[in-house]
Parts: C-alpha cells; structure tokens; sequence
C-alpha cells in the first residue's frame, strides 16, 4: 500500500498552484488511465464542482489517485512526475525518487535490468548531461535488445566522463584508480571499499577493453550485470560527491 500521507503529498507537489498541472490536465490524464484500468475516478472531468465539495485541484488528484490500486497508484505517479511539464521541477524529481525507493516493489514494469537501480541512476546523473545521455543512448539499445559493442561502448563512457567530472581532471578510466581510492577515503569511506573499488574498476576495465577494443561478440547474458554494476558505480560515486 501507498499511504494516504504520500498520496496527499503527491497530490500537492504535482497539482501545486504555481508550476504543477492543470486542472484540465488533471482530469484528462486522470480519466486516460481510468479508461486503460477500468476504474471509476470521481472527478474525470473538469472544471470540478464550484459547490465547495472540491475546494482545489490537489483535492480532486487526490480523490482521483485514491480510487486507483496500490499498483496502478505507483505508475500513475512515476509518469505524472515525468511529464514534460515538471522537466525542471526538483519537487517532482524528489518525488519519483522517493516513490521508487520506498514503494518500487509495487512496480508492475517487467525490464530484465533492474528498473528501480536504473531510474535511481538517472536521477543522479541528473545535472551531469553528456554521461546521462550515453546512459540514455546504452539504455535504449538494452531495451531494443541491440546487444552490439557499442552499448557497452557507451556504457564504459558514461561511467568514465562522469568520473571526470567528479573528479576534475581528463584521465581515462583506467588510470583513474588510485584517484577513486583517495576520493572515496576523502569523503568517509574506508580504505577497504576503497580497495574494493578500485578492483572492481580494474576488473570492470579489462572486461570493456576485451569486448569493445577486441570488437569480440557480447555475451548478451552478460549484458545486464555490467549495467548494473555500472549504475551502481554511478551512483555510489555522485551520491558521495554531494
């Protein structure tokens, strides 16, 4: 279950007065997913009563979401906060987080990579354009199943410019390893996950150098743990730099 406390906050940052939808909108998209769930919504058309029954269109978004099930309220949550309409809403952004962290069991999406991780990913890349686009450009390929050299290739840049960043020089990845170990011992981590990390990284180099300098097959099982892993470098590496 979605508590009515999330629904509620939902419900305010997504219908706020300033920058959130439209009443119409509301309705609109409201009544769309009704149609596609077979629900019934009280209020699927707008503008909403004016007898002092509906005081606001948060009210009405919230009456609306409540009719929906626990499922069916985390997706229609998740796409309403990426609607072209909170792009650059921070509001809406923290809210996608929080909802697939606490509530991503709820998810009813069947990728094969790991749904919850990758959106986590994208939240954080957010702000770090040229690594978010190869992710981006690495994740339509896995979702088209274009198991080529150069998803990996994309992959192994996004990772690598982002640790650019992070770390303000030029470097390829795999002469960034003994940097990596002073970053994250400089901001609390311990020598030993360190250690880890820079191994990982080593391991995680040779295997990209042998499947995209070599232009070898891609073992396609193979493929989804490397985005996972990925991601989780990711991650953990902005997440420690904030």
């Amino acid at each position: 279950m979605i508590p009515s406390t999330f629904i509620n906050q939902a419900s305010e940052i997504l219908g706020e007065t300033e920058g959130g939808l439209s009443g119409s909108k509301i309705a609109s998209l409201c009544s769309s997913y009704a149609f596609d769930f077979g629900a019934d919504i009280p209020y699927p058309t707008s503008p909403f009563p004016s007898d002092g029954s509906v005081p606001n269109k948060r009210f009405a978004l919230k009456k609306n979401l409540e009719a929906f099930s626990p499922e069916q309220q985390f997706k229609v949550i998740k796409e309403l906060c990426e609607h072209e309409q909170f792009t650059d809403n921070a509001k809406a952004k923290d809210l996608k987080i929080k909802l697939i962290t606490r509530f991503g069991n709820l998810s009813t999406e069947t990728d094969s990579v790991n749904k919850i991780l990758i959106d986590e990913t994208k939240h954080w890349l957010h702000g770090y354009d040229e690594p978010l686009k190869l992710y981006e450009d690495a994740l339509q390929k896995f979702k088209n199943s274009i198991f080529e050299r150069n998803l990996l290739d994309d992959l192994r840049l996004s990772l690598e410019k982002l640790v650019r960043e992070i770390l303000s020089n030029s470097k390829s990845l795999e002469n960034q390893l003994s940097d990596l170990g002073s970053f994250i011992q400089s901001n609390g981590g311990s020598k030993e996950l360190g250690n880890m990390f820079q191994k990982l990284v080593e391991y995680f180099t040779k295997y990209q150098n042998t499947y995209i300098k070599h232009d070898d097959k891609v073992i396609e099982e193979e493929v989804e743990f490397i985005f996972e892993i990925t991601s989780s470098f990711m991650k953990h590496f902005i997440r420690m730099k904030k």
